[in-house]
């Protein structure tokens, strides 16, 4: 059987090494940049997907190239500690959470599509112009159009997917809250644990911070990210990336006061020498995934706010789910359709508290009942509201402990026979 997928990214990669796992040998992923991408900066991969990738023999590769991270911190802008919990192995997952750089993470996953696949397996500079059914029209880099028949086709391509653009093509640009998002790296010395997130906040702010990487003599290169309202004129659009140290200023100017536990947040900013913006967005819940032999995944299905760790990691356990559900069913429309049953719902859920901006909102609550500080956390939470907030919000994404833990496992083979039909009833 044939499959398409359509974008090269973090879920697009995954999947392919899942169908790959799954029995599924025929199997190319297009992507329109001329290259695989080196930019972005830091993702948290939480247990539930750390696994999946662990059953795809990659959790040796992660732990190399990422840092395994052992708590999260909410903090107020003070530095004082509003929550506390561990992570990770330190919290009893039987796999770690993983801070990593996506440009390492897509490396990753794109050696071992073409060590499983072949160098052809990844075709860059193909862009898709036009979907009929599972058949993609692909404009290539020096203007060539290539048709693509597949038995299944994969709209893996993001945000911005073309293959949603197909089936809803009246939705338009992508939806924003008015807040801008600044990303940076920069080298630091030692921050708290080695393997601590620390998310600081207000009513309107944040400030989240993590190391992705480890150098020598205590040193860590720190992945941060802060949101805040962007003016009227600028909201919805990004601004160019070459004016750093005006970005610095803007920087300073709403951040410079706030104290990150263990951490010169000036030195930071002063430290980092390229930084990018962009505005919060995400898409609206649709109602379905699927249309024949045609499926979304990742991004391209449920985009959400970059809140609790989620948008990297849902992809990725799409990806095992997708996989799961070709190789366990004969037909194809019965597979596509029991993967959207099981994940669509849970995913609209997922990107409606991410509007909330999921646990991080015991922030928001802090700042809303003690503006000035407080002494004890006890005297503006009881301790079961706070645990309340971060075990609901777990439990929504399917990354509780018990859940990750104790649920079988998304590893199967296809079934030979009989071979995958069509609802047409053609096989495959």
């Amino acid at each position: 059987m044939r499959i398409t997928l359509v974008g090269c990214g973090i879920g697009g990669l995954a999947t392919a090494i899942a169908l790959h796992a799954a029995g599924f040998e025929d199997v190319t992923v297009f992507e329109a940049a001329p290259r695989l991408s080196t930019q972005g900066f830091g993702l948290n991969i939480l247990p539930n997907a750390v696994r999946e990738l662990a059953e795809l023999g990659l959790l040796d590769e992660l732990r190399q190239q990422g840092v395994q991270t052992r708590e999260l911190l909410m903090c107020s802008p003070q530095g004082d500690v509003v929550w506390r919990e561990d992570r990770g192995l330190s919290a009893g997952y039987g796999w770690p959470q993983v801070s990593i750089s996506r440009a390492r993470l897509v490396g990753v996953l794109a050696a071992e599509v073409r060590r499983r696949l072949g160098d052809g397996a990844i075709v860059t500079g193909a862009r898709l112009v036009g979907l009929d059914e599972a058949r993609g029209v692909f404009v290539h880099e020096d203007g060539a159009r290539r048709t693509v028949e597949a038995d299944v086709l994969v709209g893996a391509d993001g945000i911005h997917s073309a293959v949603r653009a197909a089936f809803y093509p009246s939705e338009g640009p992508p939806r924003t809250n008015g807040m801008t998002l600044y990303r940076g790296t920069a080298w630091s010395s030692g921050f708290l644990t080695g393997g601590s997130m620390t998310v600081l906040g207000d009513d309107r702010r944040r400030l989240v911070l993590y190391p992705i990487d480890h150098g020598t003599r205590g040193r860590c290169l720190i992945n941060w990210v802060a949101a805040f309202p962007a003016p009227t004129a600028d909201a919805g659009r990004s601004r160019p990336q070459e004016d750093v140290s005006g970005m610095r200023e803007v920087l300073l100017r709403e951040f410079g006061g706030w104290s990150p536990p263990d951490l010169d947040l000036v030195r930071v900013i002063g430290d980092t020498e390229r930084i990018h913006t962009y505005p919060m967005i995400d898409r609206d819940p649709v109602p379905r995934w699927t249309f024949g032999r045609v499926t979304l995944l990742g991004d391209a299905a449920h985009a959400m706010y970059p809140a609790g760790s989620n948008g990297a990691t849902q992809a990725i356990v799409d990806a095992r789910v997708l996989a799961w559900h070709l190789a366990s069913h004969s037909d194809v429309g019965e597979a596509l359709g029991a993967y959207e049953a099981e994940r669509l719902p849970q995913m609209a859920e997922l990107q409606r508290i991410n509007r909330s901006m999921g646990p991080e909102r015991v922030l928001t609550l802090a700042h809303q009942r003690a503006p000035r500080g407080f002494e004890r956390i006890g005297d503006v939470f009881s301790e079961e509201e706070l645990a309340e907030i971060s075990r609901s919000y777990a439990a929504t994404g399917k990354f509780d402990q018990d859940w990750v833990n104790s649920r079988p496992s998304l590893s199967v083979r296809r079934r030979r026979q009989p071979a995958m039909r069509h609802n047409n009833g053609s096989a495959a």
